[in-house]
């Protein structure tokens, strides 16, 4: 399911993204190609997500049997720990469209766990992934939209988590706040370039990695409350914001900003 009708406003644009089959970032993968926009999507090349990757080609040319014109997918496997994987996905997409005009920095993982029994291999994966995934992946993007010399925009999934605590995130949230800095202060750093660095952020979204969550009624009924909407987000819930912030049309002066989209959970203190 798409979140947008087929308006074409990134048609013509080439996109990469990581962690791009599954949640979220699937969500953005299939907005993207509805409006017109190749994508370079990188995953993990787990086997075990190997049902996700065969479902995502699948979906894509539903929409084709649909009649919508849509961009096309290229998929890539690897580990964004790895700078590698973030360069050869940038080039690739060069390769096959010939620029780069859209970076999404989506790979990333999250694990409850209690504060005092956090180990060293839970929060350098939480960091490994999350903060210097993200760094390593947008830094490829920006190399080759320099090069260019035509702008573009760099879209980092930060999350509403940047902004709140949580008891079982302390190895979270650190790093949500770290890709919403980093944005910023990429953002300044490529201005002169006419590059756009900003971050969206999700509130609840009913993905993988809340599944925890979202398998414990208490909890589901605790979370709907809080949300003035009065229902947890759904992945093609943040594919709209992610085609703003990719079309230059759109948001070509917004820059080194997080887009908060919640629900309106962060705003209902009592």
């Amino acid at each position: 399911m798409t979140a947008l009708p087929a308006w074409n406003m990134l048609k013509g644009k080439t996109a990469a993204i990581t962690g791009g089959t599954t949640g979220i970032g699937r969500a953005i993968v299939l907005a993207y190609i509805t409006q017109g926009c190749n994508v370079a999507v990188n995953h993990l090349g787990l086997p075990r997500d190997e049902v996700h990757r065969h479902s995502l080609l699948e979906e894509a040319k539903v929409l084709e049997r649909k009649g919508i014109k849509t961009g096309e997918i290229l998929e890539l496997s690897g580990d964004v720990t790895d700078p590698e994987t973030s360069t050869s996905l940038v080039q690739q997409a060069v390769s096959q469209w010939g620029k780069l005009d859209i970076f999404v920095a989506n790979a990333g993982v999250f694990k409850q766990a209690e504060l005092l029994k956090i180990e060293p291999a839970l929060l350098d994966h939480s960091v490994d992934v999350n903060i210097k995934g993200s760094f390593y992946s947008c830094q490829a993007a920006a190399r080759q939209m320099v090069k260019q010399g035509h702008g573009g925009s760099i879209i980092g999934i930060s999350s509403v988590s940047a902004l709140l605590g949580g008891g079982l995130q302390a190895h979270y949230t650190p790093t949500k706040a770290a890709i919403l800095s980093m944005m910023q202060s990429m953002a300044i750093a490529l201005g002169k370039d006419k590059i756009r660095c900003n971050a969206l952020m999700p509130g609840t979204i009913a993905t993988q990695l809340a599944d925890h969550d979202m398998k414990n009624p208490t909890k589901m009924a605790a979370l709907e409350e809080r949300i003035p909407l009065g229902r947890i987000g759904a992945p093609e819930d943040m594919a709209g914001p992610a085609v703003f912030l990719a079309c230059e049309d759109m948001s070509r002066y917004v820059n080194a900003t997080g887009l908060l989209a919640d629900g309106g959970m962060y705003s209902k203190l009592q």
